[in-house]
């Protein structure tokens, strides 16, 4: 006799023995390869063990191995399966020559021998990943625990990035700039990355052999963990008040400040973004999956390590010097330390002769897009004639020169350290003759002229290729382009080079190399600031008595030179004056002298007296290197924008 009932979770039956029988409970199918099953269980305990992040893998593999319903003959066919790569199978088939070795040919691999312990021992019941709850990777040592997988809670440790990473480099440079009395309490992208790139080992442009990660990948994480904000477009980056304080500690080497630092042997080497502070099922699909044994380690060793660490991270190889006062956390610690008698900016370097190079930078828009054939013949004629030259993207002109230094390899790093460049006073716009006049139509060489006078550099040159048939087809007179030449050499000041083709373009360019390279072979550069420099010591002083020897570098050249960068009111002021017909750069810039903004022009007009002199408040001003009067009509046109409500007369 038997009774039904029902309860949650399906009907039961009970039998009148009192044994009940389950409804739709459905059995667990057996794992058809249970010998390799064992030995993915042995291998993930064993790199629990050990503390090694290769257990998440094995513990992935022994999940798609539980649920694959065939019997596989050989490690080889499970590649098929997720989580099994090369790694695993080759370890897998290693041990399968080995049971047969001692077994027999004939040994079965579909079932255990007798008297082996069951698979996964007490740790099958979670052969699958759990999300929610995760092993200890201490070996078993938590709470309760005896190797079991994931009983109780663990506390997460807080997110600190390794020492040298590229975290731990945006942190430190952002927390320096910030300490610098005057500074603006962000910094973008390109300056950033100068700053933090000698804290850091790899490089914040180039990816390592082999990955598409760079150490700017690491920003990311920082802007995840709330340490770094981001805002605006450009992007502006600065710290937190979680940021600020990570950074402070990091800065002044605590002892709590390293906690992420260890790094694991045999594939617990991480990437940048990924720290020992994270979540460990990060980065999982990084590691090796052969558990550690035959990963080739292409960074330092921890002896190594312990020598770069105690050099000063602001000393480079090579011909750069730093001429830099020894500040809180940036000197090194051990090291004795004369005073300083004299003050001197933290940024004044220079270049020594016959420690570098010179190189011409070809934008990236003079090799793509176009008429192929002519810009591919550009770069063959460069290097038929031999120049050293880098392609990249120039904010502003078509060609320049740097001078790079020369660094070499660290022992022990794979890539060697970034060399420093400073930008030669020389920069050319190259203009095709129909170019030229469509630039003239939409107003962009009056632009480009202005901007090219503002870049910093002081010996702007024009280089116009005549395109010979080209020239009969435009669509302004012969005689206005000519006019239009003249003016830029005459009125702007600029050095017009005329050539006929790309190929004359190409000998120039060549030319100017070699000059270049003959007369900076024996000078010793600075590097300064666009910015004026205060109390800047001897070596400015020096810099200041030769010009040409006074260079800025390449990031902050290239980064001050952007088109669309965040403008004050006195840039959008002159853009807008600008726009009225007939004001040249130079008259802008005459009236920005003595009215910086709209406000303080609006507030003159005010104070006068009577409309005629309204009118005729600019006319006295003086402009350009003849210092000729601006004069009434440009005057009264500008009085019109700025104070009439209606349409202007």
């Amino acid at each position: 006799m038997t009774s039904t009932f029902l309860i949650r979770g399906g009907p039961k039956v009970m039998s009148s023995s009192g044994r009940v029988l389950l409804g739709r409970k459905r059995v667990l199918p057996v794992c058809p390869n249970p010998l390799f099953l064992q030995w993915l269980t042995e291998l993930r305990d064993q790199a629990r063990e050990k503390g090694l992040k290769t257990q998440h893998t094995y513990q992935k593999a022994i999940g798609s191995l539980t649920r694959y319903p065939l019997p596989l003959e050989n490690a080889r066919e499970a590649k098929i399966l997720q989580n099994f790569g090369d790694g695993i199978c080759k370890i897998l088939d290693e041990k399968l020559q080995k049971y047969y070795g001692e077994n027999g040919p004939d040994a079965p691999i579909h079932s255990l021998p007798k008297g082996a312990p069951p698979p996964g021992g007490q740790n099958n019941n979670n052969l699958a990943p759990n999300k929610k709850t995760k092993a200890p990777s201490n070996g078993g040592k938590e709470k309760g625990g005896g190797g079991g997988g994931g009983a109780g809670s663990r506390k997460k440790r807080e997110y600190v990035p390794q020492k040298r990473s590229g975290g731990y480099a945006v942190l430190l440079a952002l927390y320096r700039h910030n300490q610098i009395p005057g500074n603006k309490d962000y910094m973008l992208k390109l300056e950033l990355q100068a700053e933090a790139q000698h804290l850091c080992d790899k490089s914040f442009t180039v990816p390592d052999l082999g990955s598409k990660y760079t150490a700017w990948s690491s920003v990311s994480t920082l802007v995840l963990k709330d340490l770094v904000l981001k805002t605006h477009n450009p992007a502006r980056y600065s710290l937190t008040e979680q940021g600020m304080a990570l950074a402070e500690r990091l800065d002044a080497g605590e002892p709590g400040s390293n906690a992420g630092h260890e790094r694991g042997r045999g594939g617990e080497e991480e990437e940048d973004g990924i720290n020992a502070g994270e979540d460990e099922e990060q980065g999982d699909e990084e590691e090796e999956e052969g558990g550690g044994a035959k990963v080739v380690d292409l960074t330092l060793e921890e002896e190594e390590e312990e020598m770069a660490d105690m050099l000063c991270p602001t000393e480079r190889p090579g011909g750069f010097t730093q001429l830099r006062s020894e500040v809180a956390g940036l000197s090194c610690p051990g090291r004795s330390q004369a005073p300083e008698t004299t003050t001197r900016r933290p940024d004044v370097a220079y270049l020594l002769p016959g420690r570098y190079d010179i190189v011409l930078c070809v934008d990236f828009i003079e090799t793509t897009g176009g008429s192929k054939n002519c810009k591919q013949d550009l770069v063959k004629e460069l290097q038929k004639n031999g120049v050293t030259f880098d392609v990249r993207k120039l904010n502003i002109g078509d060609f320049l020169w740097v001078a790079r230094e020369k660094v070499t390899p660290v022992p022990g790093q794979l890539r060697a350290p970034p060399s420093r460049e400073l930008v030669l006073d020389y920069i050319i716009e190259r203009k095709r003759i129909d170019d030229l006049c469509g630039s003239i139509i939409d107003g962009r060489f009056r632009e480009q002229k202005f901007r090219l006078k503002r870049c910093g550099l002081h010996k702007p040159i024009y280089l116009v290729e005549e395109c010979g048939a080209a020239a009969s087809h435009l669509s302004i007179p012969e005689s206005t382009l000519q006019q239009a030449i003249i003016n830029t050499q005459v009125v702007d000041g600029f050095f017009v080079k005329r050539v006929q083709d790309v190929k004359e373009s190409v000998a120039y360019l060549t030319v100017m190399t070699r000059y270049l390279t003959k007369l900076y072979q024996n000078k010793t550069l600075f590097c300064h600031s666009r910015e004026p420099e205060v109390d800047g010591g001897s070596e400015v002083e020096e810099a200041r008595e030769n010009p040409s020897s006074s260079l800025i570098s390449f990031a902050e050249f290239n980064l001050g030179s952007l088109k669309n960068k965040c403008q004050t009111v006195r840039e959008v002021f002159a853009r807008q004056l600008m726009q009225v017909s007939g004001l040249s750069g130079d008259k802008a810039a005459a009236i920005l002298e003595q009215y910086q903004t709209p406000h303080s022009l609006l507030t003159a007009y005010e104070q006068c007296r009577s409309e005629a002199e309204k009118e005729k408040l600019l006319s006295s001003i003086r402009y350009g290197k003849l210092k000729r009067n601006l004069g009434p009509a440009l005057s009264r046109t500008v009085y019109q924008l700025y104070s009439t409500q209606g349409p202007l007369s």
